[in-house]
């Protein structure tokens, strides 16, 4: 009965949305892996929430949410976050659990990722600059610290002596005005005055609900595409976005996970540096921007667009073992005359289906698309499958054949309600499960 939220392509697909959709049905919620680089927008009404730390769980009174040891946290963006949700109306009291192995971002993280991003010219990645991969960096040299290293509050203990350590390696690396350790030491004390009360073993407590029968939503953030070991490397994150960071990111195994859930848009887009095949420059591109407001929830970067590719999602489904797909965003589509669907790519005179590992081979592909009859009637806010345009219908199960796997939920707006859940579909399903369950 837990399910696993995936994003299937580069990440911005909508997975806050469907997650808060699906928040009432379980007990739970726990994000496993990224940091506050994530941005999960979620739409309710008239009001507008933007998570990226939190898991989206938290806008719904009762239900507890997780943030894994996978999750670099910074402590200063938490408390601004829970801040700002405070006077929405949202109140975190003691709904949250941090685990105590998860790792923390240090201002001088956040320096290193700018000098690093700076040292890189043309060849940059395209990061937040919010210190979320030489956090990373920091845990894999086992030199970095975390939530439970914070309950050390002495002077002269291994907090401090870690401290001191890290600082005065940053201050080599950057030169220039020098971080006083102390300081830091001083600042990390004050948060774990507010941090203690959320930080404990997650692993167990996972354990211990699931053994007693809750339902657990697990949430990803960034997507498949942006995955350290299997995204478009070097352009990737700095963790594993795809289902087996699920595992390590919260310390549970992988008969936890009942289903995976793939979300894409009906689209594809991209923040940031690297391969986008399907990329539509000029004015079709901003059309899709403007259309779909494809602008990044943690940075305001403009998003690139292009069209659907199918190749790059039937990778995220054989890598996640997805067992169907939300597709969101088809409104932006309202209006358009053909759709292309990419279906292959052309490299060196051949026709590949499979996504290549290769950065480089991607960026030297060219589309192979089908083009498809769009619609003219609108898809917004249409909230059944019958609904919907016969065209739209046509491009939905034109998706699902060239993808692999069936749509369970078709997003038709920004709002909770704008949607529709595809009868006898994976989530009518695990719904009707859920219901059963808790009784």
């Amino acid at each position: 009965m837990n399910l696993a939220v995936i994003g299937a392509q580069w990440g911005d697909e909508g997975k806050g949305k469907i997650v808060d959709l699906l928040t009432p049905h379980v007990s739970i919620v726990a994000r496993y892996q990224g940091g506050h680089n994530a941005g999960h927008t979620v739409n309710v009404g008239d009001a507008q929430f933007i998570l990226h730390l939190l898991p989206s769980g938290i806008l719904h009174p009762g239900v507890r949410c997780v943030i894994g040891n996978g999750v670099v946290v910074d402590p200063d963006a938490l408390f601004a976050e829970i801040e700002t949700l405070a006077t929405q109306g949202i109140e975190v009291g003691d709904r949250l659990l941090i685990s105590d192995k998860a790792h923390v971002i240090l201002p001088y993280h956040r320096e290193l990722e700018v000098l690093a991003e700076a040292r890189r010219g043309d060849q940059r990645i395209g990061t937040t600059s919010r210190g979320i991969g030489p956090s990373y960096e920091d845990k894999v040299a086992r030199r970095g610290i975390r939530m439970a290293d914070l309950g050390d509050t002495s002077d002269d203990g291994p907090l401090a002596s870690a401290i001191r350590q890290n600082v005065s390696a940053r201050n080599r690396a950057i030169g220039g005005t020098e971080t006083d350790w102390r300081a830091l030491h001083r600042h990390l004390r004050a948060a774990w005055a507010r941090l203690d009360r959320w930080v404990g073993d997650a692993s167990l407590f996972l354990t211990r609900a699931m053994e007693a029968g809750q339902c657990v939503l697990f949430e990803g953030a960034q997507g498949t595409l942006l995955d350290i070991d299997h995204g478009t490397y070097p352009f990737v994150s700095s963790s594993n976005s795809t289902v087996g960071g699920l595992c390590t990111g919260l310390g549970v195994g992988p008969r936890s996970i009942g289903a995976v859930l793939g979300i894409a848009k009906a689209y594809t887009t991209r923040v940031g540096e690297g391969p986008l095949p399907t990329e539509q420059h000029g004015a079709m591109g901003d059309q899709l921007r403007e259309s779909g407001r494809e602008y990044g929830a943690s940075t305001g970067r403009p998003r690139r667009c292009g069209w659907y590719d199918a190749v790059a999602v039937r990778y995220a489904v054989r890598i996640n073992g997805l067992d169907a797909l939300a597709v969101t965003k088809i409104d932006v589509l309202d209006g358009l005359d053909e759709i292309p669907l990419c279906t292959g790519y052309r490299h060196a005179g051949e026709v590949l289906t499979e996504f290549p590992s290769n950065a480089a081979t991607l960026a030297a592909c060219e589309p192979v698309y089908e083009v498809l009859p769009g619609w003219s009637s609108p898809t917004a806010g249409v909230r059944r499958y019958e609904d919907l345009p016969p065209q739209a219908q046509a491009y939905l199960k034109r998706i699902e054949a060239v993808t692999g796997v069936p749509i369970s939920i078709v997003s038709t707006g920004s709002d909770r309600a704008d949607t529709i859940l595809v009868a006898g579909g994976l989530i009518d399903r695990w719904q009707a499960e859920c219901a059963l369950a808790s009784k």
